[in-house]
């Protein structure tokens, strides 16, 4: 299990207690807590078109975020982290040598 198995699950059983658990769908104040960030980031991620897929839904048009759409952002990102990823790790990569440097050798 990775650290960010670890944290996500962590974050989960914290988040369990509060009453949104049994829906699908979480708004930005839910979603920040989730995720552990503010919302104010949430709002800033949105309108660059960055982080967790969103939509609006209701009638007021509220920003709201599918459980399941989080979780899938969650492996994404790590899955693009090196750090997480040995496949993206410069340091476990073999080295590389340049054609022109063996010719002179």
């Amino acid at each position: 299990m990775s650290v960010v198995d670890l944290i996500f699950s962590a974050r989960a059983l914290e988040f369990r207690d509060r009453p949104t658990v049994g829906r699908a769908f979480l708004g930005v104040q839910d979603t920040a807590a989730y995720l552990g960030l503010s919302p104010k980031t949430l709002y800033v991620w949105r309108h660059r078109r960055q982080g967790p897929p969103s939509f609006r839904m209701g009638a007021r048009g509220r920003v709201t975020y599918r459980v399941d759409a989080l979780d899938a952002w969650i492996r994404e990102q790590e899955q693009a982290d090196s750090r997480s990823n040995p496949a993206l790790n410069p340091v476990s990569a073999a080295p590389q040598r340049c054609a022109a440097y063996s010719a002179t050798v």
